[in-house]
């Protein structure tokens, strides 16, 4: 009986030190350490939506003014004055650079010296031009210059009658697309 005892001893040996071999479960891992993250900045501040405008607006009246053209020392422009002598919008050929640059006046205190966000409407397009004032301009002068060629020129001068310059914080002008305008367009292309 001793002889059993020795392979129950044997086995039970063996069954310990196979037991010791084999690995246990994982540890569990310790979370790292919360790390310091920096503040996300701010998002930057969206821009002004643009100034609404009526949506019969091609049924508006119309600003009250005339349109003329100017060709004085290679400038080309159409200037629109408003009924009582002030200015009110150009349509200016910039020589040289194959662009056009559209503008609006007004009052410098009101614009101040931010870009002045600005839709432009025709019968067949719709765009929001940003625009700034430009050195050696007239200071109630803001304007953005787009290529000649720009099919937003196309539309302006071939709505049905009026197209809309509305800047935010001004009231909006119903221009007349009159050939002043064309002209202007037609000569810098």
């Amino acid at each position: 009986m001793k002889h059993i005892y020795s392979y129950f001893a044997g086995a039970l040996a063996l069954t310990f030190g196979l037991a010791a071999c084999i690995p246990g479960p994982a540890p569990e891992p310790t979370p790292a350490p919360a790390q310091q993250t920096a503040s996300t900045p701010a998002p930057a501040p969206q821009p002004a939506p643009p100034p609404s405008v009526p949506t019969n607006w091609i049924d508006q009246p119309q600003t009250q003014g005339d349109w003329s053209y100017t060709d004085e020392a290679g400038e080309k422009f159409a200037l629109f004055n408003g009924s009582n002598g002030s200015l009110k919008a150009i349509i200016l050929c910039i020589p040289g650079s194959g662009e056009l640059s559209i503008g609006i006046f007004g009052p410098t205190p009101s614009f101040g010296n931010a870009p002045l966000v600005t839709r432009v409407l025709t019968e067949t397009s719709e765009r929001t031009l940003s625009l700034s004032k430009k050195p050696g301009m007239h200071a109630g002068l803001r304007s953005a210059s787009l290529p000649a060629k720009d099919p937003l020129f196309d539309a302006i001068a071939l709505t049905r009658g009026r197209f809309v310059l509305a800047a935010r914080g001004q009231e909006p002008l119903y221009l007349p697309a009159w050939a002043e305008v064309t002209r202007v367009i037609e000569d810098c292309r």
